[in-house]
């Protein structure tokens, strides 16, 4: 029989599986503080009986009886609620962490996604809209409580008079209807402020990540004009959203309002008539106060709920995303003498692109447009579908389709142009590629890691060689040894404490702290001065390919992508891209001596 596949995850069914990853504490909650609301419902019928049975005779040992019994009430519906309590927000907090993580996880994913959606947004989905989902479980408890409070007073109502319980009983039910009529439009308007919300975020990070460039290109007063335009907009929806929010919680509160003065004017005409007693005619209008409380909490339940089910579709479009990238399982069996190889590859601006990475080889490409670099990069490093390109893109000649995340993590090594370093130490960052992803479960068994990959036990000395070689090829001795803390000096996020060249070259260092069999480099020294060019170009061949290994298939090869002539100088062959298209390869100094548009290009 063919199993059926999962139904995609809606709010609905995001909001469902909230409940029962937490029915254990769920059902404590909503049994105590279920209780705890018939205990408060019970408060007035327990004056009105004092007052009939103590009160009014004056039976000293009645009264005594009856404070005794009042006294444990509020026991137990103040134990109830502190428990039920406990339990609810320990379940939301719960909840809120693992959507947290699921989507941090689904935004994080190797394989990319398709949500359409900017790291600002993802980030106020994962910060804001995952706690508001996991407000379902506070909304069904209070939601479920107040229908035992109401369910309590309307019992004692139907007790004291027939025609006054069915009012209650009839009544609320009604109100509470009536009430839910506006909340599509809550809904609605709360969707589009957490929407603008989202999209304002997303900008601001946008801008701040962007900010030097920006202040490079006196944008600054531009970004500034549309964060503001952004700002305003958001402000104005959330206005719209609050407005509505507040008529909301004002016609609940008028309407239970005038619903409790019919009540109570009903009870007071009873007892004027005799119907009732003077001590149910207490217990009804105590009663008819307290009923205030679980109407208003429903409204506030039918409102939260609102804003929860926009929030749990934004949730869920995250974790429903497909995936951009399907990757394969194959790993490759052996090193291959051509480490990376594009056949016939035409992707957005490429057109047709051959190109071959021998093991041993430094490569580096010159593309006239940044356009074809950005392209050739996405293809490295494992990010573009088989179907967006044609042609194929091969890791030791398997294609890149067919690898496992893991195994194309291994051999190939993207270290961008915009250097994204982390907060904590310069030691931290360095290490950020060479962690054992598998620690050895077995102390006593030794297990052989892959080349560079180095564990942090291994590089916690200053003196280690490995570390110490990557940093001097790197030319990071200087970033290293300026600081009192060495390899601890404190980075901040983004690595905002370092200038533009230092970050580079730690980034260079940490590449090659890693090893990797195939390492892909994008304009390392366009933030270093000349010198220090000079010197990371040869640190970069000496470290990568300093000994000669011409026929040994593992030997790691490395691709750069520059225009840099003294990077271009140390490169064993140099191809040219220009106009999507391979138009010249050769080294660097015949290039330089017969192409006039390579000339003009990186001679300047």
């Amino acid at each position: 029989m063919p199993v059926r596949p999962p139904a995609p995850l809606t709010a609905a069914r995001l909001l469902r599986r909230t409940l029962r990853r937490h029915r254990g504490r769920l059902t404590g909650g909503v049994a105590l503080l279920s209780l705890h609301q018939a205990a408060e419902a019970a408060v007035p019928l327990a004056i009105g009986l004092i007052v009939e049975q103590a009160v009014a005779t004056g039976e000293l040992s009645a009264l005594v009886g009856s404070v005794v019994g009042l006294a444990a009430l509020f026991t137990v519906l103040t134990f109830a609620w502190r428990f039920g309590a406990r339990l609810t927000e320990a379940a939301i907090h719960s909840e809120t962490h693992r959507l947290r993580v699921e989507v941090a996880a689904r935004a994080l994913d190797p394989r990319g996604h398709r949500t359409g959606l900017r790291s600002g947004e993802l980030l106020a989905i994962a910060a804001a809209d995952a706690e508001r989902t996991a407000l379902i479980i506070r909304a069904s408890t209070v939601a479920v409580a107040a229908l035992a409070a109401l369910a309590v007073a309307s019992a004692v109502l139907l007790t004291i008079d027939v025609a006054l319980g069915l009012g209650v009983l009839l009544g609320v039910p009604a109100l509470v209807a009536a009430l839910q009529a506006l909340a599509p439009v809550v809904t609605r308007r709360t969707a589009a402020q957490q929407a603008a919300a989202g999209a304002t975020t997303a900008l601001a990070t946008d801008l701040v990540t962007g900010l030097r460039a920006l202040r490079g290109l006196g944008a600054v007063d531009n970004a500034a004009r549309r964060y503001r335009d952004s700002s305003r907009h958001t402000l104005a929806v959330t206005l719209r959203a609050t407005t509505m929010s507040g008529l909301y919680q004002g016609i609940t509160a008028g309407a239970s309002g005038l619903f409790l003065a019919a009540v109570a004017g009903v009870a007071g005409w009873m007892a004027i008539r005799g119907r009732i007693s003077i001590g149910e005619f207490i217990t009804v209008v105590g009663l008819a106060q307290f009923v205030a409380e679980p109407v208003r909490a429903l409204g506030f339940c039918g409102q939260l709920a609102a804003a929860v089910w926009a929030s749990a579709g934004r949730v869920a479009r995250v974790l429903t995303a497909p995936p951009a990238v399907l990757p394969g399982q194959r790993t490759p069996a052996r090193p291959a003498r051509v480490r990376l190889a594009l056949a016939g590859v035409s992707y957005r601006s490429l057109r047709d692109v051959d190109l071959r990475l021998h093991a041993g080889e430094l490569l580096a490409v010159v593309a006239h447009e940044p356009r074809d670099a950005e392209a050739l990069l996405d293809l490295l490093r494992g990010r573009v579908p088989a179907d967006d390109h044609r042609g194929t893109v091969t890791v030791d000649a398997v294609p890149v389709s067919d690898l496992s995340i893991d195994a194309l993590r291994t051999q190939v090594l993207v270290e961008p142009h915009d250097t994204a370093l982390f907060e904590g130490t310069l030691r931290s960052n360095l290490l950020v590629h060479s962690g054992d992803p598998d620690p050895d479960p077995d102390p006593g068994v030794g297990v052989a890691r892959p080349a560079g990959q180095v564990s942090a036990d291994a590089v916690s000395a200053e003196a280690d060689p490995v570390l110490a070689a990557a940093i001097t090829a790197a030319c990071a001795d200087d970033i290293v040894g300026l600081h009192p803390g060495g390899l601890d000096h404190p980075v901040t996020d983004r690595g905002a404490s370092l200038s533009g060249g230092q970050r580079q070259r730690i980034g260079l260092a940490r590449a090659l702290v890693a090893d990797p069999p195939i390492l892909v480099l994008h304009d390392p020294t366009t933030a270093v001065d000349a010198a220090t060019e000079q010197r990371l170009a040869a640190g970069l061949r000496a470290a990568r390919h300093g000994h000669d290994r011409p026929d040994d298939p593992a030997a790691p090869a490395t691709l750069v992508v520059t225009s840099s002539p003294t990077l271009l100088a140390q490169a064993d062959r140099v191809l040219v891209l220009a106009a999507g298209q391979v138009v010249g390869s050769g080294s660097h100094h015949d290039l330089a001596r017969t192409d006039e548009t390579y000339r003009a290009a990186v001679l300047r």
